[in-house]
């Protein structure tokens, strides 16, 4: 009768034993999401399952979790220039988490801030004695951040202007340091202050495809681990030359998306094969085809568009993972505007 006045009780999921105002809901779905997970192959450690399962990932995000716990990135933020920022979906995040190693009373940092849920995650697994430091280079993004973390005394948010310059007053030498973002390479501030034993983890490559890259420092040497093919978007979108894409291009990427639904296992037969014929209709375009945007063709006119406006259908379902997959041109498309389209215009291949 005491726990119930006091609204407080201890729960055990899955082994884990932590207390709570009431059941919520969004821990019986984490909790579900991660079983399910665990039965997929996804490996879940034990201090990851803990901090998931206590951090309320509704509280960094005001957007519908729902595509969250389907293991889909949710957005958090869509700033001033148009861009959508997103939460990771949680195989990746727990993939990340992995990676980093991390244990009680280390110093973590952490360049991207992903809403701030992971690293209000981070900050539960490295606890009280521990410390995250958040570096972000849009303003907007801080601000968020440093919104949804204010109670949380162990995690630092700073702006940082340029990727490639170290910020002043910053801690001298990291043990563990997460980039969240495509990457082209690891800044050289970063990679010097490295101690030996930390590492760096970061997806490196172009806008289409990194490699999640693990460089690690042992006895002065460089040691580079590659955990295998992601596709992030950049951590400075707002930055980046946001040059339209070519059809080809555009159906590169969407072949490119098609690969990773399959590996996850979330594109059924009539998706695929609708998709598939999205890709030949984009490859038959015509080489001088301007890119959207471009060459005096209203947007809702341009061939690109209109083969994406016909084929939406087939892929609404899909559109929040592959928004986070391709372009950052192709992130801003709002599908919930397609229906502007008339049903029975003609399509002009």
């Amino acid at each position: 009768m005491r726990l119930l006045k006091r609204n407080l009780r201890q729960c055990q999921i899955d082994g884990i034993i932590y207390k709570t105002r009431g059941y919520s809901l969004a821990m019986t779905r984490t909790a579900d999401l991660l079983r399910r997970l665990s039965k997929e192959g996804v490996l879940v450690p034990l201090e990851v399952k803990k901090a998931m399962l206590n951090v309320d990932l509704e509280d960094f995000t005001d957007y519908d979790v729902a595509p969250f716990f389907a293991d889909r990135p949710v957005p958090y933020i869509e700033s001033t220039s148009g861009n959508i920022k997103t939460i990771s979906a949680p195989h990746m995040i727990i993939t990340l988490l992995h990676h980093m190693e991390l244990s009680k009373g280390q110093e973590v940092i952490v360049v991207g801030c992903k809403g701030g849920y992971l690293a209000a995650l981070i900050a539960q697994i490295v606890g009280e004695n521990g410390r995250v430091n958040v570096l972000d280079p849009s303003l907007e993004v801080v601000n968020h951040a440093k919104e949804r973390l204010s109670h949380w005394p162990t995690v630092d948010i700073r702006n940082i202007e340029d990727l490639d310059i170290a910020p002043v007053a910053f801690p001298g030498e990291f043990n563990r340091v997460i980039m969240t973002g495509q990457i082209e390479a690891v800044p050289k501030w970063i990679k010097s202050r490295i101690e030996d034993g930390g590492f760096v983890i970061a997806p490196i490559g172009d806008r289409n495809s990194q490699h999640l890259m693990k460089i690690e420092l042992q006895d002065d040497i460089e040691l580079e681990t590659d955990l295998g093919n992601v596709c992030f978007g950049p951590i400075d979108v707002d930055s980046t030359n946001n040059n339209h894409l070519h059809p080809k291009e555009l159906a590169d990427l969407i072949e490119l998306s098609i690969e990773t639904c399959e590996e996850l296992e979330i594109i059924d037969s009539d998706e695929l094969n609708s998709l598939q014929d999205l890709v030949a209709k984009l490859n038959n375009l015509p080489d001088d085809t301007p890119p959207i945007g471009e060459g005096g063709i209203p947007v809702s006119e341009h061939p690109m568009v209109k083969l994406l406006w016909h084929y939406s259908p087939s892929f609404l379902r899909l559109w929040p993972i592959i928004q986070v997959m391709l372009h950052p041109m192709i992130t801003n498309f709002d599908l919930s505007k397609w229906n502007e389209f008339s049903d029975d215009e003609e399509i002009d291949w």
